[in-house]
């Protein structure tokens, strides 16, 4: 899950690139002092301390595909769904296990979090104009290559063949009232490319766009949320190394609370960045480690802070979800407060718990080395590597082969209907996890080193 340029910088060729036959005939024709200032290719330093970030991601992985599995079918076992009535031990799962691991505000929150803490970190650890030109030239590349690819399967899947009356069918058998039936048919060759084009346009209202309510689930919105707030993140990170760490603590903190206010995404990647600047540039690591029972004490009572109210908000005040959507501004669309309009509790949500909850893991994340030890884990950087193929696929098979397999099971009636959902949840998991790796050793490898040949054609 996440986008691409998110990988660490070690996942990045190494090798310096030398210069073309036609780069050095131009260069001996060039005054000196011009030749001699031109930038060269360097071998991407490698932070392997930081590699417990895209064991996160494999993390986050596991927590979407579970999220996308139970919303589809067991709904009242997911918190925030509009299923709030259903079997006992749905309604058990949904009060306690869902708040933790398949907490639909948490992963996407997370997401874009982490998106700006690591596709800073080239740059902080090699803070030269090469490896600048380099992350911002091959982001738009990296993103939309995986991203049409994906659109075009579900144009090829849904649109030409399946329709979404099926889904529709499925929805009502089972009274599932948070599954995402109604999908957007893109019916013509035109229209997807217009889905695909603008879901790398667009600037605000994400989640509305053709794309992503094409898109089982309908959450594509999160890669043009994380690709638009790239370049925040990279126009933010370029004063770095010329401002003074107070500076840049006390502007990045007054550029928090005022995306806090305004309700934009740079809340959390401001965060990100400022988070992966501390870490890089300011020693912060070692300073936790120092203080460790105040580092402890800080993330325990930040993550226990937005944990409970994650908790009362599913368990005793459901009405008080969204209560804090009226303390921000919709400054980007409307004007005034948000409950100047009828706010539509579908969109996705900037949330202060996710917040409190993010900050706290990372800060203990930094604090503890047993902590990056277990997320620096072979098994979950396998799974950070290949979280945006999983992204991209995941929902297209669970609506698809799985919605099918339980369909056919249980036939006109909903006997069986558990066991279908289990056989599903199987099948479903196998194929994502096959799926997801042809599609990152092809479709995701090959955008990466498309990007790479441009960025080097163009220097060249």
């Amino acid at each position: 899950m996440g986008a691409e340029d998110d990988y660490p910088p070690g996942d990045f060729p190494h090798e310096e690139k030398p210069r073309s036959k036609w780069t050095s005939k131009a260069s001996s024709l060039m005054p000196a002092v011009v030749a001699n200032n031109m930038p060269q290719t360097i071998p991407t330093k490698h932070d392997d301390t930081q590699d417990y970030l895209l064991g996160t991601r494999g993390c986050l992985a596991i927590m979407g595909f579970l999220w996308v599995f139970l919303r589809t079918f067991a709904p009242a076992a997911v918190a925030h769904s509009a299923n709030d009535t259903g079997p006992p031990a749905q309604i058990g799962l949904r009060k306690s296990l869902s708040v933790l691991f398949w907490n639909d505000t948490l992963i996407y929150n997370s997401i874009i979090f982490l998106s700006a803490r690591m596709i800073c970190l080239p740059f902080l650890l090699d803070p030269s104009k090469t490896t600048l030109a380099s992350s911002v030239l091959r982001r738009g590349l990296r993103l939309w290559i995986p991203t049409a690819a994906c659109l075009i399967v579900i144009w090829i899947a849904f649109s030409l063949n399946l329709g979404n009356q099926y889904l529709q069918d499925f929805a009502d058998q089972t009274l599932n009232a948070s599954m995402t039936s109604d999908l957007l048919v893109l019916d013509t060759h035109l229209k997807n490319f217009n889905a695909i084009f603008d879901l790398f346009w667009i600037s605000h209202e994400f989640s509305y766009q053709a794309g992503n309510w094409a898109f089982p689930t309908q959450t594509l919105w999160i890669v043009s949320a994380i690709f638009q707030q790239s370049y925040t993140v990279y126009a933010a990170m370029v004063i770095i190394p010329y401002t003074r760490k107070s500076w840049r603590i006390i502007g990045a903190a007054f550029f928090i609370i005022t995306a806090w206010w305004v309700y934009s995404w740079a809340w959390f990647s401001i965060s990100g960045l400022l988070l992966a600047d501390f870490v890089v540039d300011m020693d912060f690591r070692a300073k936790c480690q120092r203080h460790k029972l105040w580092a402890f004490g800080a993330a325990a009572a930040l993550m226990a802070a937005g944990f409970l109210m994650q908790f009362l908000w599913v368990t005793a005040f459901p009405d008080l979800y969204t209560a804090e959507i009226n303390y921000h501004t919709g400054l980007y669309n409307y004007g005034g407060v948000y409950t100047w309009r009828d706010f539509d509790t579908g969109e996705p949500q900037l949330r202060a718990d996710d917040y409190l909850v993010i900050i706290g893991f990372h800060l203990l994340l930094e604090t503890s080395s047993l902590a990056r030890k277990i997320f620096s884990n072979p098994f979950f950087l396998f799974l950070g590597k290949r979280s945006f193929s999983y992204y991209l696929l995941q929902s297209i098979i669970v609506y698809t082969m799985g919605v099918k397999i339980v369909t056919n099971t249980i036939g006109d009636s909903l006997d069986g209907y558990t066991r279908a959902s289990g056989i599903s949840f199987i099948a479903c998991l196998l194929v994502t996890l096959a799926a997801g790796e042809v599609f990152y050793q092809t479709i995701d490898r090959f955008s990466k080193w498309f990007a790479h040949k441009v960025f080097a054609w163009i220097r060249e």
